[in-house]
């Protein structure tokens, strides 16, 4: 069996996610994962929420047979084939025909500060036109909010921008003030391990 790429912080992370979607979502329903990378989360999330139905999609299109060998290795029918999405395109998926029917959530992790600043707007644009009135999207990462910064955090960032000057952690006021032009409000925000975040925004 060939080893697939793995990543330990997915690992670390699921738990504290799952535990907080849990509350989050309703019983059931559909959920588009934005940059699904290794599959981990959506893996676990399907096997955990067996009445939720997950699409995961990157946009990395070397990834996606990563995502669905993972899909196969859990063997879940509420795991869909995974798809090619960039979330800046006027249309998802970026392939094949457009998404027909609204999810009731959205979940992204880890994306937004390993992305341009574009990559924000696209995805508050794309969760006004695919997600269900009422419908959550749910971000996970880490953000720079009003006050002193950890000191973790401001040398990750210093990495990132040292890595691609369009990347960096992004401040929490701007990720608001983009959902709030696209009809999104912040319902909830919940701390999370290593100094993330997981944020909830409501489709009005």
């Amino acid at each position: 069996m060939i080893e697939l790429p793995h990543s330990p912080a997915a690992d670390r992370n699921k738990q504290p996610i799952l535990d907080v979607l849990s509350h989050v979502l309703g019983a059931r329903g559909t959920a588009l994962e934005i940059a699904s990378g290794t599959g981990q989360h959506v893996a676990a999330f399907a096997t955990d929420m067996r009445q939720w139905v997950w699409q995961p999609t990157d946009a990395d299109p070397g990834m996606l047979p990563v995502i669905a060998s993972r899909a196969t290795e859990v063997g879940l029918s509420n795991l869909r084939a995974p798809l090619l999405l960039d979330v800046t395109a006027p249309r998802w998926p970026s392939q094949g025909p457009a998404f027909t029917k609204s999810f009731d959530a959205i979940y992204c992790a880890n994306m937004l500060h390993i992305a341009p600043p574009s990559a924000c707007a696209g995805l508050m644009q794309g969760a006004a036109r695919y997600l269900l009135a009422g419908g959550l999207l749910v971000t996970y990462g880490p953000y720079f909010e009003e006050g002193p910064s950890v000191p973790s955090n401001l040398a990750f960032d210093e990495s990132l921008r040292a890595r691609n000057p369009f990347w960096g952690i992004r401040r929490l006021k701007d990720v608001e003030a983009e959902a709030r032009r696209h009809g999104l409000t912040l319902q909830e925000r919940h701390p999370m391990p290593a100094n993330n975040l997981l944020l909830v925004f409501a489709l009005a």
